[in-house]
C-alpha cells in the first residue's frame, strides 16, 4: 500500500468483483484493519456461495470492499472495510450506496448488519446512512483474552 495515499477527491475509484487472484491484497487490508480479521477461508467460502463481493479500487490500490449475502426480500452485509490509509474520506458511504443499489436490484426490501458494540465510529456511519439499531446479539464477536463482545443489529428499509 502507498505510504502517502492521495486525497479522496483526487482519485478515480471504481468497483471490481473480488476474485481469488486479488485475495492476498485484500487479506493484507483485512489484517491491518481488524483485531479479529476474516480468514482466507471466510472469503473463499463467501465467493463459493456466490455472495456479492466487491472491491473499491483506485490506482491499483484497494480502498475498501464489502461482502453481502442475498436473502428473501433482504440482504445481509457480512463485511465492509475501508483500508486504514483511506478511512475518514467518505469511501464507506460510497460502498454503502453501492450495496443498497445492488440489494434493490435483487428485490431486497431490507438491509441488515451486525457491528461491534464498541465500534462507535462505524455505528455513526451506519446511522448517518439511515440504518437503525433493532437488536443486540449477546457475545457475538470474539474479543481479546477469550472474551466475547456484543453485536448491535442494525437495519435499513429500502
Amino acid at each position: 500500500m502507498n505510504a502517502n495515499p492521495r486525497p479522496a477527491d483526487a482519485m478515480q475509484a471504481s468497483f471490481a468483483p473480488l476474485t481469488t487472484e486479488r485475495l492476498d491484497a485484500l487479506l493484507a487490508v483485512e489484517q491491518a484493519a481488524y483485531s479479529h480479521p476474516w480468514t482466507r477461508g471466510n472469503f473463499i467460502d463467501a465467493l463459493a456461495a456466490g455472495y456479492q463481493a466487491q472491491l473499491l479500487v483506485a490506482g491499483g490500490q484497494i480502498l475498501g470492499y464489502f461482502v453481502a449475502m442475498p436473502g428473501v426480500q433482504e440482504a445481509h452485509l457480512l463485511n465492509i472495510t475501508v483500508a486504514p490509509a483511506f478511512q475518514r474520506q467518505g469511501w464507506a458511504h460510497v460502498m454503502l450506496d453501492a450495496l443498497a443499489l445492488w440489494a434493490r436490484g435483487q428485490g431486497a426490501q431490507w438491509l441488515w448488519l451486525e457491528v461491534r458494540a464498541s465500534n462507535t465510529r462505524a455505528r455513526q456511519v451506519y446511522e448517518a446512512h439511515g440504518y437503525q439499531q433493532v437488536g443486540l446479539r449477546k457475545r457475538y464477536y470474539p474479543a481479546s483474552d477469550g472474551e466475547r463482545e456484543d453485536a448491535v443489529v442494525m437495519s435499513l428499509p429500502l
